[in-house]
């Protein structure tokens, strides 16, 4: 069967994929469906959901709706570009290191191994305090700090295709390193990289929010994080404006959640076998009767 039959057949990689396509179709037409611009006062202080503002005002008066859609823009494209970063930078040196071995190997699994103990989150609030808070240094930082566990998939994946009989031909044939990599061991790594890619978009949201909570954010964008960021630091909560810190958090889980059941799916279609990593009731079963029949 078909890596995209075995997607297709996958209820949870249709889930997923749904939630995804649906918020970055909401990225992109958000000038279009934000009901006010985003800058203008248009409505009271914490002013509850209504029938002009359905998800109520911020602590300003700005529409919660439309702040809500700018901020998908924003999140969701830190989160596809610090991800593409990441794959790039993992994907490369995860290949390289698998393919060649030897000291290159020794180097990558060292500096790999350098980044994993040093504490990400306290080092992305240095980085980002001293180079900038924009947009871009946010989308590097994450980038840079996000590529150690795609280095290490790829790495063993690799390994273990170098040492496949069609590498082996390739290679007595006279096919060069370069050439064996972009047509032998880049096709089969394409998917896992794609799955890594899903999973990376996730945790680069998640992380932008949570420098955006801490003031890191930039200050000339909205994202999920910088709403709920000045929510919480005009006391939205005790207030009782759950609505200025709800549909932002939402939409991280969603967006997170979407992009996780993605990530397994494919990581599932991919190596099958990760879909009975666990030994569930219906599983025994089914395997119990297979046996049975058998005999």
């Amino acid at each position: 069967m078909s890596l995209t039959r075995r997607l297709l057949r996958r209820r949870t990689v249709l889930v997923g994929g749904i939630v995804v396509f649906a918020f970055v179709l909401i990225a992109i037409l958000a000038p279009l469906l934000e009901p006010y611009p985003v800058g203008k006062i248009s409505g009271d202080p914490f002013a509850p959901p209504s029938a002009a503002h359905w998800l109520g005002t911020d602590q300003i008066g700005h529409d919660m709706l439309s702040l809500t859609l700018d901020g998908a823009r924003n999140s969701m494209m830190v989160g596809f570009a610090a991800a593409i970063v990441a794959i790039v930078i993992g994907g490369t040196l995860g290949i390289l290191a698998g393919y060649r071995g030897g000291w290159g190997e020794t180097g990558v699994a060292g500096l790999t191994d350098f980044f994993l103990v040093i504490p990400s989150l306290p080092l992305m609030i240095v980085i980002a305090a001293l180079f900038g808070q924009t947009i871009y240094h946010i989308i590097l930082v994450i980038g840079l700090l996000s590529w150690m566990g795609v280095t290490y998939v790829v790495r063993a994946q690799v390994h273990t295709l170098k040492e496949r009989g069609f590498v082996a031909r390739a290679r007595s044939l006279g096919a060069g390193d370069f050439h064996i990599i972009r047509r032998h061991i880049l096709p089969h790594v394409a998917p896992l990289l794609v799955a890594q890619t899903v999973l990376s978009v996730a945790t680069s949201i998640f992380m932008e929010a949570a420098l955006a909570f801490l003031g890191l954010g930039d200050p000339q964008r909205i994202s999920w994080g910088t709403i709920i960021q000045r929510a919480n630091q005009n006391s939205a909560v005790s207030s009782g404006a759950w609505w200025a810190i709800v549909p932002a958090g939402v939409c991280i889980a969603l967006v997170v959640l979407g992009c996780f059941l993605v990530g397994q799916g494919v990581e599932e279609a991919i190596n099958p076998r990760l879909g009975h990593a666990h030994v569930s009731p219906r599983f025994f079963r089914r395997r119990t009767a297979t046996v049975e029949d058998e005999q």
